[in-house]
């Protein structure tokens, strides 16, 4: 499926290339373009800096538009001389960097030299691209979402307290732009509808006032996210959602679309097995160079509203797991439950930069929900384990074969005095401060730590919203020592 979007866009770009040629250059083209420097979601302004400076002066051309509350430079990069003007930027929230990384490697595809010359001096020639990849770089550099003063800048529209927010509106109104694209992502648990589907790239044309009318300009958003999508559904299937329409009177989206210019909000989910969003940079990379095409030719117009209304809502159905049927005893009788679990990100030190916090989302019956990772448990008992009775100095003291063994044995919570130090390590074991106090109830917004048995025996460990079976404990206690 990912070879025939490079097909497509070949076709598009290159039309002079024969079919096989264009698939085989387009199947390895991707790699060539990508900015091998940003390999995850936590990269810093100085990384983003660095790409920027160093950008060719005969093609693009570097602008500071200010700084940011603690004196980071923000900056606009240019690309091309042509009529229509398009404006995008990104990491208006600091956390959010998908696009970011797409940016950076759409840079690096404007200053290649191979089959899409054709394609790059049509673009230099039609369009004039202003990148803005990060709005935010005191946010970026914390991986929160607000700046500096603990303000959202998407909320500061209107007021314009904060130095970004006034840049953002300042180049705005300096352009003029005929199209912007607002860059961001949202959160992992989002879905396209109500079915088992993540939305993991989500699009709106803003309204600009309550009554959510539809001008020529949001009406050529639609029909460029319509564009857009039929591309991009060759890598996501229905993985692509429509975020919600409301009018927020204090957005930059909702108040530069009643600027007149024609706004895109795309915002970025959630995948499995891509958890630093290095194929959906891939998808923000081909979605944008798919918009600038159809901008270049109009073809977006051949679109129509009843298409872009039959992009599902976002809906909020995902967790990060689910168990499923589980038996737990409360209140002295058992029940079946099903659990869903979500888990939070805490900023912190540490190999990641951050550790995860679990909580439970929901119980009940949940078979109308669904979980990156999802298991049925039926028949087996959610239950206590082992509290091991000795403070340690590191879990390291115990043999790793014992250590296995007491897992085996339904021991899960061990005192340690540098408990700290595992945080940011995925284990099988609640390894706890000494003098921590004890919860492990099964409510909703606990973080229980619990074993899973079948007649007695242990299959599973539950703990910090991850589930473990016996041979992948014994793998990660190994990988520990």
């Amino acid at each position: 499926m990912k070879k025939i979007i490079f097909f497509l866009l070949v076709i598009m770009f290159s039309g002079s290339l024969s079919a096989q040629l264009a698939h085989d250059a387009l199947d390895a083209a991707y790699d060539a373009y990508r900015e091998s420097s940003i390999t995850h979601r936590r990269f810093k302004h100085k990384d983003i800096e660095e790409l920027v400076k160093v950008l060719p002066q005969d093609l693009f051309e570097v602008e500071n538009l200010g700084n940011s509350v603690e004196g980071r430079s923000i900056n606009m990069v240019t690309y091309g001389a042509g009529d229509t003007h398009v404006l995008l930027w990104s990491q208006m929230h600091g956390n959010e960097p998908t696009a970011t990384m797409a940016i950076m490697d759409i840079f690096r595809f404007l200053q290649t030299d191979d089959d899409f010359n054709d394609f790059r001096d049509k673009l230099r020639s039609s369009l004039t691209l202003h990148f803005i990849p990060m709005l935010n770089p005191d946010g970026a550099d914390r991986f929160v979402r607000r700046n500096a003063l603990d303000i959202d800048l998407n909320r500061d529209a209107l007021r314009l307290q904060s130095p970004e927010a006034k840049i953002l509106k300042s180049i705005r109104d300096r352009l003029d732009p005929t199209w912007g694209f607002n860059l961001h992502d949202q959160n992992r648990y989002s879905t396209a509808g109500a079915d088992d589907h993540t939305a993991s790239i989500s699009f709106l044309a803003p309204a600009f006032n309550k009554a959510k009318d539809w001008s020529d300009g949001r009406t050529d958003a639609m029909q460029l996210i319509v564009s857009m999508k039929k591309i991009i559904e060759n890598y996501l299937g229905k993985k692509i959602g429509r975020y919600s329409d409301t009018f927020e009177p204090r957005a930059f989206g909702d108040n530069i679309q009643k600027w007149g210019t024609n706004t895109i909000l795309i915002e970025t989910g959630g995948l499995k097995d891509d958890p630093e969003k290095q194929f959906l940079r891939k998808v923000n990379f081909v979605a944008l160079l798919s918009a600038f095409q159809a901008i270049m030719t109009k073809s977006y117009e051949q679109h129509t509203l009843k298409e872009y209304n039959a992009i599902p809502f976002n809906g909020s159905y995902y967790h990060d797991l689910i168990i499923r049927e589980v038996t737990i005893p409360k209140y002295g009788n058992e029940y079946i439950f099903d659990l869903a679990i979500r888990r939070s990100e805490i900023n912190a030190e540490g190999v990641n930069g951050f550790y995860d916090q679990a909580y439970i989302a929901d119980m009940g019956d949940l078979h109308n929900y669904y979980a990156y990772d999802d298991i049925s448990l039926s028949g087996q008992k959610m239950t206590d384990g082992g509290v091991y009775g000795v403070t340690l100095d590191s879990i390291q003291q115990i043999p790793s074969s014992e250590l296995l063994q007491l897992v085996k044995d339904g021991y899960i919570i061990f005192f340690c005095k540098n408990a700290e130090r595992y945080r940011t390590i995925p284990l099988p074991l609640d390894i706890r401060s000494p003098g921590t106090l004890l919860d492990n109830r099964v409510e909703m917004n606990t973080n229980p730590t619990k074993i899973i048995t079948d007649g007695g025996k242990v299959n599973y460990i539950l703990c910090n919203g991850y589930i473990y079976d016996l041979e992948k404990v014994r793998q990660l206690i190994e990988d520990l020592y």
